[in-house]
């Protein structure tokens, strides 16, 4: 889609050091961390939103999962813990419409989050 900084991202206009890249998803981190681990887990197709996902794109969702387990074992919070955020509308806080999710982690986290 044209003007996503993810689409931009995913194709190389913008230079991002990938964490982990396969056929569906990248994981890189997060410009602005939140936490001492912070990465950003987004599809390679553009989809704005859940009710973007078809039937036909079940796997990647599944594909996200996946990476983000491998990431956090390679960036040894596995164990201790990690929290999957995913900001869906301007209301939770989404400031770029294509389907991400925050992977915090590094630190003990409280809940609610605030």
């Amino acid at each position: 889609m044209a003007g996503c900084v993810f689409c931009k991202i995913v194709s190389g206009e913008i230079k991002a050091d990938f964490l982990y890249e396969d056929d569906s998803v990248v994981c890189f981190k997060d410009l602005k961390p939140a936490t001492p681990v912070h990465f950003l887990v987004v599809p390679k197709k553009h989809l704005a939103n859940p009710s973007e996902v078809a039937d036909d794109d079940r796997e990647i969702i599944g594909k996200m999962f996946q990476a983000t387990a491998k990431v956090a074992k390679d960036l040894g919070i596995e164990n201790s813990g990690y929290r999957m955020v995913l900001n869906i509308g301007p209301d939770a806080g989404q400031e770029i419409f294509h389907i991400h999710m925050h992977i915090l982690g590094g630190k003990k986290l409280g809940w609610p989050p605030g």
